[in-house]
């Protein structure tokens, strides 16, 4: 009996003792850095994608623009002191993402080298293919919840979730943690892929948010932008492209979500700096961040049909009965709230 009461005391010290004791802390990019930095520079290639990712001596390339701006790639790189990139993403093969990859890699040893597929019948994505080769090196295909480390950030993908026809839809995306701040990359992800990866119910909360397919009306969809609400968002299109990229439809929805705007068009080079607390954005041109488009338009009262979850201008034709309106004192309140703009008046 004294024997038992002996064993029973000393399993109780010990269990309070590793309740008193320092947890042992788990190795997270996202517990935060100590001093160090991620940069995160959204290059301007016109109209195309490219950005450049830079924390505790690792570096990640995502896109490298069109072939013809290879140079420009390599150029920016080594103004950065690059001298490896230890992850290349393709987001997908369309040429304006893919182009510039193949002189990245035919001027810099790399470490993996990422691509939602392994074949893909255009030059542009042939010669990517032929520079990784050439340094041993194969595509590999990431599939959701595929994670590495970049210095102290953390780097997840999210998507594809599915296999699709649309090569947009097929665009790799990452989420970039870092201390207390997160980046989305979409690539040219459009609707049907943001609808899936919110069915998914992936993570995508984010401070900043690269605009899918360079601000097109056919990504950044209203139910997409009220899951990541970023404070701010970066835009890559080129002066007077043929497309009117970016479209209107999307601005809007950025105004109403009152994100702050970045241009690469407007801005240039657009850099973004994260402490792991704070963002410091700086640009290679001096024009101000648009920081919310038509704010004014945006004032004003606004009725919400209550089961319809569509809100109107109050000179609407199609007002839902009294007993059924909620009434809305800014644009951004109603989509705040879930409701989406009639498409009769066009609120």
């Amino acid at each position: 009996m004294k024997r038992l009461l002996t064993l029973l005391l000393g399993l109780l010290l010990a269990l309070s003792l590793a309740g008193c004791g320092t947890s042992r802390p788990q190795a997270s990019a996202s517990a935060g850095p100590a001093g160090g930095t991620l940069e995160v520079h959204f290059i301007d290639v016109g109209q195309a994608d490219a950005a450049l990712l830079l924390c505790g001596g690792e570096t990640m390339l995502i896109d490298g623009g069109n072939v013809d701006d290879s140079d420009l790639i390599v150029s920016y790189l080594s103004g950065q002191g690059v001298e490896r990139l230890d992850y290349v993403v393709c987001t997908h093969a369309h040429e304006d993402h893919v182009g510039g990859l193949a002189g990245a890699l035919a001027a810099y040893p790399a470490g993996m080298v990422y691509s939602p597929v392994v074949q893909y019948d255009s030059r542009a994505f042939g010669n990517f293919d032929k520079y990784a080769e050439q340094q041993g090196l194969e595509l590999t295909v990431p599939a959701p919840g595929d994670a590495w480390t970049l210095g102290e950030a953390a780097v997840t993908v999210l998507g594809p979730r599915k296999e699709y026809e649309q090569t947009n839809n097929t665009s790799i995306v990452l989420r970039v943690d870092f201390g207390e701040t997160s980046f989305l990359f979409t690539g040219d992800m459009e609707r049907d892929a943001e609808a899936d990866l919110l069915d998914a119910g992936a993570d995508l909360k984010a401070d900043v948010l690269k605009v899918g397919h360079h601000g097109s009306s056919t990504s950044t969809s209203y139910p997409f932008l009220r899951e990541v609400l970023p404070e701010y968002a970066v835009i890559s299109c080129g002066t007077g492209n043929s497309y009117g990229h970016p479209h209107d439809e999307t601005m809007s929805r950025l105004r109403d979500a009152d994100v702050t705007v970045y241009r690469t068009d407007l801005q240039g080079h657009v850099v973004c700096t994260s402490d792991g607390t704070s963002l410091t954005f700086t640009t290679q041109k001096n024009q101000d961040a648009d920081t919310n488009p038509g704010e004014a338009e945006g004032a004003g009262t606004y009725i919400g049909n209550k089961n319809s979850q569509v809100f109107h201008r109050p000179d609407c034709t199609g007002l839902p009965a009294g007993q059924n309106q909620v009434v809305f004192d800014s644009r951004a309140e109603a989509v705040a709230a879930g409701y989406t703009p009639c498409g009769r008046c066009k609120p």
